[in-house]
Formats: C-alpha cells, structure tokens, sequence
C-alpha cells in the first residue's frame, strides 16, 4: 500500500543545460495531472501525462520543470518593417496633431515591442524529450519511494486503529445479550412499585420484553462488522485498494450508526460512540491510501 502523498525530484546537467523536475502530490479520488512546463517543453507534455500514468493510480500530481540552456547562440534578428512604418506613421500623425516634435529615430524604433525578434529564441528542443522523459522518471521513483514509506506507517496506524475497533465490537457483543435481561428486571421492579401487591399479567410481561429485545437487538450489526474487519485486513494487504477501503469504511460507519440508534443501554452507547469515533480516524487516514 501507498501514500498519496510524497514529494520528488531529479536534476540533469550537461554542456550548459540545466534541468530540474520536481513532482508533489496529494490526495485526490482520482489521478489528476498539472504540469508546469517551460515553453520549449510544451510539445513534451503529453510524454509526460503517460508517464506517469504508469506510475500513480490516484492523487493531485503537480509537476515543475525548470531549462535553462547556456549554450552559446548566434542571435538572428528579424526585423517586422510593416510594424516600424506604423509605429512611424503614428509618430507623424500624432507630432502634427498635437503639435509636438517627432523625435523618433532608427534606435527608438528598435526598443518598440514586436519591431524586432529573434528567431533563434524559441529553438527546436526535440532532442531533449528523451532526456526530459529519463529525468522525469527518477523523480518519479523518488515521489514513489517517499509514497511507499508513507504507505507503510498509514498501513500500520490503519491496522493498530481497526484492533482498536475489533475490541469494541466484542465489547458490545459481550453486553449486548445482558440489555435484555436488564431491562426484564428494571420493568419487573417499576411493575412491583406501582401495583404494589397486585397480581399482573406475567404473559403481557414476556411480550413486551420480547418487543424490546426485538427492537433492540444489534446481532446483525455485530456479524456485519466483524465481516468487515475481516474484509478490510484482505484489503489493506492489496497494492492500489485505498478507494475500496473508503467504501468499506463507510459500511463501518452505517452499522455504528445503526447500534447506537438500537441501543437502549449506556452501556453499549458508550461503546457505539467509540466506536465511530475510531471509524472516523480510520476514514481521515484512509483518504490517503492509492
């Protein structure tokens, strides 16, 4: 099992070409990619997107790229002359209009956005995709292994927290089949204080505590979360089975739900209000297994 959380990063340097990837992520109920790409690297993005596809099943992925390419250039200089004739036009027209001194000269010109580029400035980068796919990867494996740790201390908090849970689940069994004989006895005495000395119907007696022990009998519950403890230790040991645990979790939650609402003991409510309690923790951690 693994974290969706982690962080990594790979560096590669060589004949003035600085590259650095770095890959953050972070729960999320599917996998969601945002990459952040230097412009040369745009063509690259779609290599990227599949790469590590192969890698994470789920999570918020960010991933930074920094180029920096400090190879000498010859620059070559293009110069848009349609653009410098309407910047000049629009000096004349507005020196004659306002009544001011056209000063526009040849080096103005030149500092006008657009007037002049260089067509070197965005190169062909092409031969660095397998170069830029290789540094991705071992940041990848970086982001994987701090994921894998990760994964280990969520597996074992997971399963000191379900432990945890199993104990209260036997508690509540252990109290369960005494609520009805608690309550026989509580009915039968409340009976003797207010009819005193007068006889009473035993038969409508057994019939109303059968009623109550009917209603508040929790034995489905019980055998439906002790399958789900079992069913959950099978899943913590698969790779990839974060989101069928968050369901499972939330069939934990329903049927603590369902035995503090049966419950007419404080006994085993005190115990349902722990248990859910635990079940909430476990859901919280859960959100960050893949």
């Amino acid at each position: 099992m693994k974290s969706m959380t982690g962080y990594g990063r790979a560096e590669y340097k060589d004949n003035c070409i600085d590259l650095l990837v770095e890959i953050k992520s972070v729960n999320n109920r599917n996998l969601d990619v945002s990459a952040k790409l230097p412009r040369s690297f745009i063509a690259f993005e779609d290599a990227l997107r599949k790469c590590v596809q192969k890698k994470l099943r789920r999570g918020r992925v960010d991933v930074f790229v920094s180029f920096a390419d400090n190879r000498e250039k010859t620059a070559e200089l293009n110069v848009d002359y349609a653009l410098a004739e309407s910047y000049v036009a629009a000096a004349k027209a507005l020196a004659a209009r306002c009544g001011v001194e056209n000063d526009v000269t040849a080096t103005s010109l030149l500092r006008l956005p657009d007037v002049v580029k260089d067509a070197n400035a965005f190169g062909d980068y092409s031969e660095f995709e397998p170069t830029f796919i290789r540094t991705a990867e071992a940041a990848l494996a970086a982001l994987d292994a701090m994921r894998s740790a990760e994964g280990e201390k969520l597996v074992a908090d997971l399963k000191a927290r379900m432990e945890t849970v199993g104990e209260i689940v036997e508690r509540i069994a252990l109290r369960a089949p005494k609520v009805k004989e608690d309550y026989a006895a509580k009915l039968k005495e409340r009976m003797k204080e207010v009819l005193g000395d007068v006889q009473y119907d035993e038969t409508r007696l057994l019939n109303e505590v059968a009623f109550f022990a009917d209603k508040s009998n929790i034995d489905e519950e019980l055998t439906r979360l002790r399958s789900h403890i079992a069913q959950f230790y099978k899943l913590i040991g698969t790779e990839g089975s974060g989101k069928q645990i968050d369901f499972l979790i939330q069939e934990f939650n329903r049927e603590a739900n369902t035995i503090c609402s049966k419950a007419n003991d404080i006994a085993v409510t005190d115990a349902g209000l722990l248990l859910k309690g635990e079940i909430e923790k476990i859901r919280e951690q859960v959100q960050n297994l893949e």
